[in-house]
């Protein structure tokens, strides 16, 4: 289903083919009535977790990875957040020998496309990375798929870097499905002690480098706009670019 990649540059994938595909051939009409059902989600305003647990003592530095769908997304909300250092696009759920963009679209490889977020804790805490990813990155209730992306490698889930933040997504859930926060049961799995592996240097930054690709102008682009809107103390305009630091 996916393109093969032989190159390190930028690629047009399965997503983002389907989409400028459906546009042409469909024609202007049917891709107008088409684009309320495949445009991003729409932000849902969530309080905060009741239990945001507690960081290390003397912390300057923490991790989360989490996987809402397309990581280009995912990746591009979380550099404009305050108190990210830095967002990388990855894999996350399988072997090392199946970390790679090719084998991980058959669905079959228990990876998800997932985002390691490194934060300041004295900055942001992990509560509210999750209010934010439950919030505006993508929406957890949908069952593995995000908008056009179906199959377990765009599964929402929480890869906890400990028990401890393992225990606080199981209770941020639980306090969200309790309020109905959403329209339907939160869907997100939490799964602990999963390596997370770098993905190609072509997905890196791939929301800034190619704001006018068709999928990212139509489903991740409007998740950075929500950010500003739902979060703006949290909302920073230039974004921490994996390029900029290597």
């Amino acid at each position: 289903m996916k393109n093969t990649v032989t190159t390190s540059q930028p690629v047009l994938s399965r997503r983002g083919t389907l989409t400028a595909m459906s546009l042409l051939l469909t024609g202007a009409f049917a891709a107008w009535k088409a684009l309320p059902a495949m445009a991003a989600e729409s932000a849902v305003a969530i309080p905060p977790p009741k239990d945001a647990g507690t960081p290390a003592a003397g912390a300057t530095s923490e991790t989360a990875v989490l996987a809402g769908g397309c990581f280009w997304g995912v990746q591009g909300v979380f550099q404009h957040v305050k108190g990210v250092t830095r967002a990388v696009s990855g894999y996350a759920g399988g072997e090392a020998r199946t970390a790679n963009y090719n084998a991980i679209g058959s669905g079959s490889t228990g990876h998800a496309e997932a985002v390691r977020i490194t934060y300041d804790p004295r900055e942001i805490g992990f509560g509210q990375i999750l209010q934010i990813y439950f919030s505006v990155v993508h929406n957890p209730t949908q069952l593995n798929r995000q908008g056009p992306d179906f199959g377990t490698q765009y599964r929402s889930t929480i890869f906890a870097q400990s028990a401890e933040q393992a225990r606080v997504a199981k209770a941020y859930i639980a306090q969200l499905d309790q309020a109905r926060s959403f329209g339907a049961p939160i869907a997100t799995t939490i799964e602990l002690a999963k390596p997370f592996y770098d993905a190609e240097a072509y997905h890196q930054d791939y929301m800034t480098l190619h704001p006018n690709q068709p999928y990212i102008a139509m489903h991740d682009l409007p998740k950075r706009e929500n950010l500003k809107r739902v979060f703006p103390d949290r909302y920073r305009d230039k974004p921490v670019l994996v390029g900029a630091s290597t």
